[in-house]
């Protein structure tokens, strides 16, 4: 299937969502539950990535810099900068699109194929709106705290580094991720974070939804999944910074 037949299946599909739902009741008794699953349970891995990477990212500045002429609390800005307009909003929606996409393809393919989403139809319900909205609206609404979740645990981090070792003084580093800061860089990831979430949430579910034969599909559909959302991530991510900071 050509790239602009499947443009066109999503944008359809799309249609379905994003539609009043029949029965709030029903949406609202999902909702708690696909937060729980798609943003709390992300946590623990946005933690123990964000940690080690704020470390490492300070280390490696603080080595590579190791020049008179620099001051001495450029580490820390350089480290709260990356965080800040990369790390953070880009690579870990790359790394929870791998977690959260493969796992909403997966589940919505296993409902396909045991035709589960065909009973929905036959009862008159509206299956895109009832699985999918209720995940993309969870996963938009998590994803702008687990990315500020991120940039603290990284900052932290780096700090961790300054306490435990030599490498940097704990007073410089504070005086650098304080240094000239642009609050307008928050923001910037703020809006990547929701296009991001809304890629993620929507592109899965699309595979997601389209897998049909076995178990061999579902699989198909959760590589599709993270493969084309890493993908459609890294665009946008072009577009909105030549748009926002270009």
């Amino acid at each position: 299937m050509n790239l602009f037949q499947e443009t066109g299946k999503y944008f359809l599909l799309m249609k379905r969502v994003f539609v009043q739902p029949d029965r709030w009741k029903m949406f609202f008794r999902q909702f708690p539950k696909e937060l729980d699953k798609l943003g709390l349970q992300s946590l623990p891995i946005v933690l123990i990535i964000s940690v080690f990477i704020g470390a490492i990212m300070t280390i490696q500045t603080k080595l590579n810099t190791e020049n008179p002429l620099l001051p001495t609390y450029s580490t820390g800005l350089v480290t709260r900068d990356t965080l800040l307009l990369e790390f953070s909003s880009t690579i870990m929606c790359l790394i929870l699109a791998g977690k959260v996409g493969s796992n909403i393809a997966s589940e919505i393919g296993t409902m396909r194929i045991t035709e589960q989403i065909d009973a929905l139809e036959i009862m008159g319900v509206n299956s895109a709106n009832y699985l999918i909205l209720p995940k993309i609206v969870a996963f938009v609404v998590m994803m702008p705290f687990l990315v500020i979740f991120s940039m603290a645990v990284g900052l932290i981090g780096g700090y961790m580094v300054g306490v435990f070792s030599d490498v940097i003084t704990v007073a410089d580093y504070l005086l650098g991720i304080q240094y000239a800061f642009n609050p307008f860089y928050v923001f910037y990831a703020m809006v990547k974070s929701l296009v991001f979430a809304l890629i993620i949430s929507s592109v899965s579910s699309y595979y997601g939804y389209y897998a049909y034969g076995g178990a061999l599909e579902v699989g198909k559909a959760s590589t599709n999944a993270v493969v084309n959302s890493s993908i459609l991530i890294l665009f946008f991510n072009l577009l909105i910074t030549n748009i926002m900071l270009g």
